[in-house]
C-alpha cells in the first residue's frame, strides 16, 4: 500500500478499505473457511511507508547499527503524517454511514534480527550466491512468508545433507532469513547497506524466497540475468530483492506458483495479509499434497546450486540484449503517442536504439568468444565470469532515478506511480507519465531528453564491459 505524505489539518486519519472486486473476490469461490476468498470482515494489512528503497526511515542509505546517526521522527524518510487503519468491506459499508473514533499510536525504535548462514565455496569462496526470504508476517502468514521460509529451510537442509557426503559448492552460498520485511523491507535493506561494499565486489546473484504460492496455475521463474529455462522479466519491487537488484545492481530472480492472470484478475490472492492466511488455508485449498511447494523448492534450490556450482556462470547477455530491444521499442511507442510534441521539442529515441544495437553486437561477440574459451585456464574462466557477474552493475546509475536516489537501476525499477510493478526504462517512463497535463511542457520534454541520454549512455557503457580486455 502506498499512502501519499500529506500535510494534514489537525487530527486527521484515514480508514482504508480495498475494493472487493479488485482485491478479494474470485468468482465462484466461497469466503473462508468454506473457500479461499476473503470474508467481508477480513482486512488486508500492510505498511504505508513511502521509503523508495531507503530501508530504515531514520537511517536512509546507511545500516541501522548502534553507532549510526538517526534522524528524529519528524525528519524520517517516508513516514506517514496521518494514522491509517485497514478494515473489511462489510465494515466499510457501516462506517461510511457515520464515523467516530479515538486514535492511539506509539512510535518506537525496535531491534530486529536477521539470520545469516554461509556455506564456504571450495574454488571461489569470494563469490557469493544468496538465497534470502523473510520470516516476519502480518498475523499467521500461512503463505506470506511461511511458504517461502519453508523453502529456504529445505534448501539449507539439502545443502547440509550434501555437505555431509563430501560435496562443497564451487562458490560460497549465503542463506538469509530476513526480519521486518513487512515494515518496508527493513531487514534485507539494512544488511545490504551494511555489506554494500563487499556485495558489490563479490555477489553473483540474489534469489528471492518470499511467498512460494499465490495460485495453482503454473510455476513461473523470473530472473533479470537470463539463461537456461527461465525468462528475463521486470521484477518490480515489494520484496527483499529490492536493495540487491535495484540499488546495488546484483542479478536477481524468483520463482513461485502463480494464478492464471488471464482469467483470475484479482490482485495477489484474496486472503493476502489477513487473519485468514493460515496453514489450514494452504493445506485445504492451495496445496493439499504440498507438491507445489516441493516444486518451488526444487526450482529455487536448483537456481542456487546452478549459480554456485557451474564453472561458467549461467547468465546470458544475449537474452538481456533481446529484452533491451523489446523494452526500448515499448518505451519509444509510448513516446510516439505524442508525435507532434516529439517533433516540436526535438525529442528522438535514436541514441537509445543505437546503444541497444551496440549492446546486442557486444553480447553476441562475447558469447562467440565463450565457444573458444580454454576452460582449463582458471584465469580465463574467472575473467569471463567477472564480466557476466558485473554486467548488471553496469546498469546502475550512482545518482539514482529522479527524486529516488536509492532506486539506481536504469533499465528495471518500479515506476514512481506504481511501486509494486516493474517498469522498463523507468526514468523515461516517469518523465512521459502525465506529460500532457504538465504546466510546463518544454521543461518536461527536456527531462524526457535527459532521461533518454542517461539510458543510452548506460546501455552503451554496459556494452563496453562485454568487450575483450585491452
Amino acid at each position: 500500500l502506498s499512502i501519499p505524505l500529506l500535510s494534514p489539518p489537525p487530527s486527521p486519519c484515514l480508514i482504508l478499505s480495498l475494493s472487493p472486486s479488485l482485491y478479494y473476490c474470485a468468482q465462484g469461490v466461497q469466503p473462508y473457511p468454506d473457500g479461499w476468498n476473503l470474508p467481508g470482515g477480513g482486512a488486508q494489512r500492510g505498511n504505508v511507508l513511502n521509503l523508495n528503497g531507503a530501508g530504515d526511515p531514520l537511517t536512509p542509505g546507511y545500516p541501522a547499527k548502534e553507532y549510526t546517526y538517526r534522524y528524529n521522527l519528524e525528519e524520517g524518510v517516508g513516514l506517514p503524517k496521518i494514522p491509517v487503519h485497514p478494515i473489511g468491506y462489510h465494515d466499510a459499508i457501516q462506517l461510511l454511514k457515520k464515523v467516530r473514533m479515538n486514535i492511539h499510536t506509539n512510535n518506537q525504535v525496535t531491534r530486529i534480527y536477521n539470520v545469516i548462514g554461509r556455506l564456504r565455496g571450495a574454488v571461489e569462496p569470494d563469490r557469493y550466491v544468496i538465497l534470502g526470504g523473510h520470516r516476519d508476517a502480518w498475523v499467521f502468514g500461512g503463505i506470506d512468508p511461511v511458504s517461502g521460509a519453508a523453502v529456504v529451510h529445505e534448501s539449507v537442509r539439502s545443502a547440509g545433507k550434501l555437505l555431509r557426503k563430501g560435496w562443497r559448492p564451487r562458490r560460497t552460498i549465503v542463506f538469509a532469513s530476513w526480519d521486518a520485511e513487512e515494515f518496508g523491507l527493513l531487514g534485507s535493506t539494512e544488511w545490504a547497506e551494511e555489506n554494500a561494499k563487499v556485495l558489490q565486489e563479490r555477489a553473483v546473484a540474489y534469489i528471492n524466497a518470499d511467498s512460494a504460492i499465490e495460485g495453482e496455475f503454473v510455476c513461473v521463474c523470473v530472473c533479470v540475468c537470463g539463461g537456461g529455462c527461465y525468462m528475463i522479466s521486470k521484477l518490480g519491487s515489494g520484496s527483499d530483492f529490492e536493495a540487491y537488484f535495484i540499488r546495488l545492481g546484483i542479478a536477481a530472480g524468483r520463482a513461485r506458483y502463480t494464478k492464471n492472470r488471464k482469467t483470475e484478475r484479482y490482485s495477489s490472492y484474496p486472503v493476502y495479509h489477513s487473519v485468514y492466511e493460515t496453514f489450514e488455508l494452504v493445506e485445504r485449498f492451495y496445496d493439499p499434497s504440498f507438491q507445489k511447494l516441493r516444486a518451488v523448492a526444487q526450482v529455487r534450490g536448483g537456481l542456487i546450486f546452478l549459480l554456485a556450482d557451474s564453472q561458467l556462470l549461467p547468465l546470458d547477455a544475449s537474452q538481456y540484449a533481446g529484452s533491451l530491444t523489446k523494452y526500448a521499442h515499448t518505451i519509444a511507442q509510448l513516446g510516439q503517442k505524442h508525435t507532434d510534441s516529439l517533433v516540436k521539442y526535438g525529442v528522438s529515441f535514436d541514441s537509445l536504439f543505437s546503444a541497444v544495437e551496440n549492446f546486442t553486437v557486444a553480447a553476441r561477440d562475447f558469447h562467440e568468444r565463450l565457444n573458444t574459451l580454454d576452460r582449463t585456464d582458471p584465469i580465463q574462466v574467472r575473467m569471463v565470469n567477472d564480466q557476466l557477474m558485473y554486467l548488471e552493475r553496469a546498469f546502475v546509475d550512482p545518482l539514482g532515478l529522479p527524486g529516488r536516489p536509492f532506486y539506481r537501476h536504469v533499465i528495471f525499477a518500479p515506476s514512481s506511480h506504481n511501486k509494486y510493478a516493474g517498469e522498463s526504462f523507468p526514468g523515461i517512463y516517469d518523465a512521459l507519465f502525465d506529460i500532457e497535463r504538465t504546466a510546463n511542457p518544454k521543461q518536461m520534454w527536456d527531462e524526457v531528453k535527459r532521461q533518454i541520454s542517461i539510458a543510452a549512455f548506460t546501455v552503451h557503457a554496459a556494452a563496453m564491459t562485454l568487450t575483450p580486455p585491452a
